[in-house]
């Protein structure tokens, strides 16, 4: 098992809601069968974590570790998978997180008002051509449903 004996970012970049954490020489160590690895700069040597939806980005990047003529290849998914490099992340993106501000953090899911009219429109339009179908058919208790549903949807009120 690989496990990270230290990690501190040589850099660390706030842009938007990235948030880019560059490493350098000993700045980042593993330990693998009882062996420390140094990290050397020579193929990957940063990550960029979203901080809407807390997630590591750049997941292809290899990051390359040394012990004298022996190396480490280790690709962000797999150090990710592997080792114990979350609980030396969290810390630095916790501390990241509480330093911006709630505004500059883009929420999931925007509210837009055009488009919920839309919608209720259409949904609308749809509930009164079921309604119309029910009673060229005339089927009466298909009708009073939509009739009830309507009523529901509109806020309105409807006999039963």
């Amino acid at each position: 098992m690989i496990q990270v004996q230290f990690m501190k970012p040589f850099y660390t970049k706030l842009s938007d809601s990235k948030l880019r954490l560059v490493f350098a020489y000993q700045y980042f160590s593993i330990t693998k069968d009882e062996e420390i690895f140094h990290f050397i700069p020579i193929e990957g040597k940063e990550m960029i974590v979203d901080l809407n939806t807390m997630q590591v980005e750049n997941l292809s990047e290899v990051f390359v570790f040394q012990r004298g003529n022996r190396f480490v290849r280790l690709p962000l998914y797999q150090l990710l998978l592997v080792s114990n490099v979350h609980e030396y992340l969290t810390p630095i993106i916790e501390n990241v997180s509480t330093q911006i501000k709630p505004s500059q953090v883009e929420p999931l899911y925007q509210f837009d008002e055009e488009v919920e009219g839309i919608v209720r429109g259409l949904v609308e339009e749809n509930l009164s051509r079921l309604i119309d179908n029910a009673l060229e058919s005339r089927n009466e208790a298909l009708f009073h449903d939509l009739m009830v549903e309507k009523a529901k949807f509109t806020g309105g009120y409807a006999a039963s």
